[in-house]
């Protein structure tokens, strides 16, 4: 990522989610703070909506990726909706790039902690004094460089409460660590007190030369954009690491099951379900 600000990802997103509360219906995520967040107008989002040779374009463009984009936000805040109304009072974001939820969220009591590389964080809370938007004495920004500190240690001194349950949110993360980077992670996250959530997303290998040409093409464009991929994992891999941890309740979905769900049947893929989703899944773990 580029030291002086978000990753390229974290900024794709966060348009693909301001486009799609103006540019798709019905929605499945509403998020009315990410275009403030990121400064631009309705007309300025409606002309990255037009397909270019820009690969930030490309996807904002793509509607099939907006609807995901959308429908693993969506996911995740269900998911940490139902934790809340079970009890649970501390909500983790992993790499939280632009994410608003904590700018959003309507329970006084339950406290948000944003881990980021400090880049982006820095750049993020210059964007939200100029937009405007207040910052909650409920969230936490938790400034983590992995090549310096861990995890564990940048929660510690943040005030999270490693005896308390929490969920853990990981969105467009899992990907770009090591297999073995992203094992610890779930290590630690099973580490905390019971009841203990997880949702995350992933990718899986292709299993045609057709979708492995794809898939490459693909992380050759996110490797030259500074943000190469490291893992892919097939379902019963991950399922397996997870039991393993501890875990007992999974909830897994593909991309074009996830979205088709939230529209009702009405995504309209038709035939085989868009190649740009065909390696991306999200999961629930909890336990």
């Amino acid at each position: 990522m580029d030291n002086d600000g978000p990753s390229r990802t974290a900024l794709i997103t966060a348009y693909a989610r301001a486009y799609h509360q103006i540019a798709d219906r019905p929605l499945i995520f509403t998020d009315p703070l990410a275009a403030r967040l990121l400064g631009v107008t309705a007309a300025e989002l409606t002309e990255l909506g037009t397909p270019t040779t820009d690969y930030l374009d490309l996807v904002v463009s793509d509607r099939s990726r907006r609807l995901f984009f959308a429908s693993r936000a969506r996911f995740a805040e269900d998911a940490v909706a139902a934790a809340i109304a079970a009890g649970v009072r501390q909500v983790v974001i992993l790499g939280a790039g632009l994410d608003t939820f904590a700018y959003r969220n309507p329970h006084p009591d339950l406290r948000v902690f944003e881990v980021d590389h400090p880049a982006t964080q820095a750049w993020k809370r210059e964007r939200l004094v100029a937009a405007g938007i207040d910052r909650p004495e409920t969230l936490t920004f938790v400034p983590v460089d992995f090549e310096t500190q861990t995890l564990a240690a940048g929660l510690e001194s943040s005030g999270f409460t490693r005896t308390d349950p929490a969920v853990f949110v990981w969105l467009g993360v899992v990907f770009y660590l090591t297999p073995n980077a992203a094992h610890a992670t779930l290590e630690y996250i099973a580490g905390q007190a019971e009841p203990v959530e997880v949702v995350f997303d992933y990718l899986q290998p292709a299993d045609s030369d057709e979708d492995r040409a794809h898939q490459q093409a693909r992380a050759d464009r996110l490797a030259d954009a500074g943000e190469p991929v490291f893992s892919y994992f097939t379902p019963d891999d991950i399922a397996a690491q997870l039991r393993a941890l501890g875990f007992t309740d999974l909830e897994d979905h593909s991309a074009p099951d996830l979205i088709t769900g939230y529209l009702d049947g009405s995504a309209r893929f038709g035939g085989e379900p868009p190649r740009a989703l065909r390696a991306n899944r999200i999961l629930r773990a909890s336990r």
